[in-house]
């Protein structure tokens, strides 16, 4: 089901006569799995229709591949933030229906992804870029994919929140370091789209995490985050035995 059922421009094309160069619109639509409590996003730039697809879920394919061919997008790159413990991506299923390379961290050691990302790499839907910064802390796979004034943070920052560090070589000194040394440093008016919510937000801002983040806002000290993220105590996800198997499988189950 959709969480925002029309797009999200985040920028409009203009002509700039002095460098004789043109920006063109990207859009954003925001789809929600009611039960993994997981955003999958479409991204494309509206002169190409090349596309992007970050954080598929596995049974929501058919969803995905409905706004896929109704908008007429051309998949170029199916994003994962990280190794996913809650959900099976559906990445490897739209991969066969679209031909669009798979991308996660090359900490994952994934044999079924098509490019294994690192901190510094890009990719290019039409002029668009979408820049790869690794956030680690969650996991040690956790990427933050960048457009110009966006952030597809996965589970690393969330609205008001941030994702557990206790499994999947998770570190709450990474983790912090991830939040205050590389996404708070940002522009604050920069978008934050997450991979989940549990509290019926869909997005937030750079400068109001930095502010009202529950985790880690209004300056706390590693101390007092650390101090409040052991005493999480949260039971495991419940899909994890077979979550993260199959997304190293990158969702291709019958394989």
């Amino acid at each position: 089901m959709l969480a925002i059922s029309k797009a999200l421009i985040i920028a409009n094309s203009s002509y700039d006569n002095n460098t004789n160069t043109r920006s063109y619109t990207m859009k954003i639509r925001q789809l929600f799995d009611y039960d993994t409590w997981t955003y999958t996003y479409l991204l494309w730039d509206e002169a190409t229709k090349e596309a992007a697809v970050i954080d598929s879920v596995l049974e929501q394919v058919d969803r995905d591949m409905q706004h896929i061919e109704e908008l007429g997008l051309k998949v170029k790159y199916l994003l994962e933030t990280h190794i996913h413990a809650d959900h099976i991506t559906g990445a490897g299923p739209i991969r066969k229906r679209t031909k669009g390379k798979i991308v996660v961290h090359r900490n994952s050691g994934s044999e079924c992804a098509d490019i294994l990302a690192d901190e510094g790499d890009s990719f290019k839907l039409g002029e668009q870029e979408i820049k790869v910064l690794h956030t680690p802390g969650h996991t040690n796979t956790d990427i933050t994919y960048l457009i110009e004034g966006a952030a597809f943070t996965g589970d690393t920052l969330f609205v008001r929140d941030c994702g557990r560090t206790d499994f999947q070589l998770g570190s709450n000194e990474d983790m912090y370091h991830s939040l205050t040394e590389k996404l708070f440093t940002l522009p604050e008016d920069t978008l934050v789209f997450p991979a989940h919510d549990y509290k019926g937000f869909s997005q937030s801002t750079i400068g109001e995490e930095k502010q009202f983040n529950s985790r880690v806002g209004n300056g706390k000290s590693f101390k007092d985050f650390s101090t409040i993220m052991d005493g999480l105590n949260l039971p495991n996800p419940k899909r994890l035995d077979i979550s993260v198997p199959g997304n190293l499988k990158c969702g291709d189950l019958e394989n």
